[in-house]
């Protein structure tokens, strides 16, 4: 099988951004961090292992306290969110609705 590209949408970009700036600050290390987008490489090389949503054509993959929400085509990983888990799950519906993916 030919490894798919993985695209982050912009929503998902400034979401992990935030997510990795707020833990370097916060240990005052990149090494979590670092960490996180270890996890984050490992969820994405088997994009059927995520289990199916209600959101349209999604999946989620689980990572502890956080969550990759991404649609699986034939050429690439559609990444639309990165969530943490600790959030209120309102503002997860909230957004996947705005971005026409909730059903």
């Amino acid at each position: 099988m030919a490894k798919k590209s993985v695209v982050w949408t912009e929503t998902a970009i400034k979401q992990r951004r935030e997510i990795l700036k707020y833990w370097t600050i916060r240990n005052k290390s990149t090494t979590y961090a670092e960490k996180l987008i270890g996890l984050i490489n490992e969820r994405i090389k088997n994009p059927e292992a995520g289990k199916l949503t209600n959101h349209l054509d999604t999946r989620e993959a689980a990572m502890g306290n956080f969550s990759i929400y991404y649609k699986n085509d034939d050429a690439k990983i559609i990444i639309t969110a990165f969530w943490d888990n600790r959030q209120n799950p309102g503002k997860l519906v909230k957004l996947l609705k705005k971005l026409k993916l909730y059903i």
